[in-house]
């Protein structure tokens, strides 16, 4: 019979789609069906088990891993009881959906209230901790208090039930500021760190209204998750009646969360299901595969063609060309030089190398000046300079040009054709002859 309603279902998807519709209805039916009284309640719809030391961190605010939710369940957590004022009042409303939550309880607040922490237990709540004083910036506190703060806040909770029994082992940090040392010491205990999968900013200066809209708008971004809210503030007290009848009206179902015991195994699941949204099988995953190490049967070389293969001088290949092209066949004439040999190094001649006395200058500047004019005869270079020595300083640089300058032998003597007289100096309105060093 079983068989045969499953064989119409796989022909009849759309029938399997509305058996399922149908399946979510009842079961809210009857979640709201066991809350006697109030027909409108949302209830819980199911009560799931999970080992601690399975998973020992989860919610996507922080990290990879949530709990294994479906589609459009809810778990309900609360911060920073007990105190009574409010807490006692999110219990009332709790209870008249009957709605079960998990609260994360100050050992400090438990102190304080111990009987608030047995009402949370009486009603059937999961108790877990949130530290002993709630420091803000634990991730900061060095270890050992770090420790100590975890430690405490579950002794003051253990001391509050005063039925011999302890909390849950879930804890949460005080504002999510958690640490690797944090996470490894309460792995070592045994303890699941909760996060979050997102928060309604009840703690924030914001209106109920405001409380309310954040919880539905991030709730239907992520289609199923931990809800983090806080049973100590006045503006959670006015949302949550409002949450829990949207929740509903929308087709969510509230999730309760308990830990195993040896009495109580946890709940069969897949790690897929700890996902929030996990990855289907259709959809290709961003992860490249890993190349595999190939172990090779053999390492023979493939066989190259050889160098006379590709000889482009091939008369066949060459004339074949030629045939296909229709052109007229040309003499073979090799376009690129022969490989020539060398010799050897040693046997290479080797150019003469200029001596260095060639480009030496010598320091002494004492080189024949020749200065010539019509009639006065040639003087030698320590001639002029004996008589430049005794003129004025003014005049020295002209009488010393002159001289260079006639240095070589002009072109009409060589042809032995008489030179002209050079033209007379001239300097401040006097003319100065060099050649025979007078003034007039």
């Amino acid at each position: 019979m079983i068989a045969s309603v499953f064989g119409e279902l796989r022909l009849r998807p759309a029938a399997a789609f509305s058996l399922a519709v149908l399946a979510c209805v009842a079961a809210q039916a009857a979640s709201a069906a066991d809350c006697p009284g109030h027909p409108d309640a949302i209830g819980t719809s199911r009560t799931i088990v999970v080992d601690p030391r399975q998973y020992p961190i989860i919610g996507t605010m922080q990290y990879g891993k949530t709990l294994p939710l479906e589609d459009h369940e809810v778990v309900l957590t609360f911060d920073d009881g007990p105190l009574p004022k409010y807490s006692d009042q999110i219990l009332d409303i709790l209870a008249a959906h009957c709605a079960k939550a998990t609260f994360f309880l100050v050992g400090r607040q438990a102190n304080d209230n111990p009987e608030g922490v047995r009402k949370v237990r009486d009603a059937g709540h999961t108790v877990a901790t949130h530290s002993q004083n709630h420091p803000t910036g634990m991730d900061r506190l060095p270890l050992d208090r770090s420790r100590q703060e975890i430690e405490q806040g579950i002794a003051s909770v253990t001391a509050a039930l005063a039925d011999g029994t302890a909390p849950a082992p879930f804890l949460r940090i005080p504002g999510l500021r958690t640490n690797d040392g944090i996470e490894k010491f309460a792995a070592s205990k045994g303890l699941q760190i909760w996060s979050a999968d997102f928060p309604a900013d009840d703690w924030r200066n914001v209106s109920a209204a405001r409380v309310y809209e954040l919880a539905i708008k991030r709730l239907e971004a992520k289609g199923k998750g931990i809800l983090l809210l806080h049973d100590i503030q006045p503006r959670t007290v006015t949302a949550l009646p409002r949450i829990l009848h949207e929740l509903k009206a929308r087709g969510y179902r509230i999730v309760h969360v308990v830990p195993a015991t040896p009495e109580r195994p946890a709940t069969p699941t897949d790690p897929q299901q700890w996902r929030l949204h996990p990855a289907s099988e259709m959809v290709a995953i961003s992860r490249w595969p890993k190349i595999p190490r190939f172990a090779f049967a053999s390492t023979a070389a493939l066989p190259a063609p050889a160098l006379s293969d590709l000889d482009w001088r091939n008369a066949d290949l060459r004339a074949r060309a030629q045939r296909r092209a229709r052109s007229v066949p040309l003499p073979l004439i090799t376009l690129w030089p022969r490989q020539m040999t060398l010799p050897p190094n040693r046997m290479l001649a080797a150019l003469p190398i200029p001596a260095a006395s060639i480009f030496r200058i010598p320091e002494s500047s004492r080189v024949t000046m020749l200065a010539r004019g019509p009639t006065a005869p040639t003087l030698r270079a320590t001639e002029v300079s004996a008589k430049l020595a005794g003129q004025p300083r003014r005049h020295r640089g002209a009488a010393a040009v002159r001289p260079a300058a006639s240095m070589a032998q002009p072109p009409e003597e060589a042809n032995g054709t008489a030179p002209k007289p050079a033209a007379p100096a001239r300097k401040n309105g006097r003319s100065v002859h060099v050649a025979g060093l007078k003034k007039r």
